[in-house]
């Protein structure tokens, strides 16, 4: 038997890159899975690739939608016991660039998406008697980048959340497990674009130069550690993954 056996996971972004891929490792290890995304073409073709997964529409930004999701995934599984906020973007511009339409938009999908999943997974994970919560970060969210101040409020942010929401958990008696992941580069067809749109000299480039790309399946091993009872001792922490970027 899967590490996951028995456990069904909702993971938000779930069309492509990080969230594609745990999906594909969350299933392997026995966990019925329900991916969402708003790029409905690519969830689809995803969601087929791995049996018994399942492909909603969702926006993660809107709150109804959140407790629909959560609903169809107890009616289609009868329990929630994973959820993995993963949903993102980025849009780049200094402070000086970056419009407020762009950065609202930032900051609404991540971080406001993040306490929406948390807040509706909660409660059904609590009448279960156990559930585990990982929230994508980002080294962004770490370190100051000058070209993405939305994205780097937003990734710490979550970081900040995640600490609180774990904390009450734990003074509710909750059996939740709250972490969050802050991976460096990684490749995937959102940071493929993402780099694209930077100039040469871009200190963001020579970064990945030093240290690397790492691959999604890097991430979602730690996922699924964090998601199964290999983690059982794990909340409230933001684990690194990203080569030694943050320490150079």
């Amino acid at each position: 038997m899967g590490r996951m056996e028995g456990r069904v996971a909702l993971i938000t972004g779930g069309a492509s890159g990080l969230g594609a891929e745990d999906a594909r490792v969350l299933a392997s290890e026995g966990a019925r899975v329900v991916i969402t995304d708003v790029q409905d073409d690519l969830g689809r073709a995803v969601a087929a690739s791995i049996p018994g997964c399942r492909y909603l529409h969702h926006d993660v930004r809107d709150e109804a939608r959140w407790e629909e999701v959560v609903a169809e995934t107890l009616a289609a599984f009868g329990r929630l016991d994973v959820l993995v906020n993963n949903a993102g973007l980025v849009r780049f511009g200094t402070i000086e660039e970056l419009s407020y339409a762009d950065y609202k938009f930032q900051v609404e999908v991540m971080l406001d998406g993040t306490f929406l999943g948390c807040r509706a997974a909660i409660p059904h994970m609590a009448r279960n008697g156990t559930g585990a919560i990982i929230n994508m970060a980002s080294v962004g969210g770490m370190k100051g980048i000058s070209a993405i101040p939305a994205y780097a409020g937003a990734k710490g942010g979550i970081i900040a959340m995640t600490r609180s929401i774990a904390i009450h958990c734990r003074e509710q008696g909750y059996r939740i497990r709250v972490n969050s992941i802050a991976p460096g580069g990684i490749v995937t067809p959102m940071t493929a674009q993402a780099l694209a749109e930077l100039p040469a000299d871009d200190p963001g480039l020579q970064q990945n130069a030093n240290h690397g790309m790492g691959e999604p399946a890097d991430i979602a091993e730690m996922v699924l550690y964090l998601a199964s009872d290999l983690g059982k001792h794990i909340t409230g922490t933001n684990i690194v993954i990203d080569n030694g970027e943050t320490i150079a």
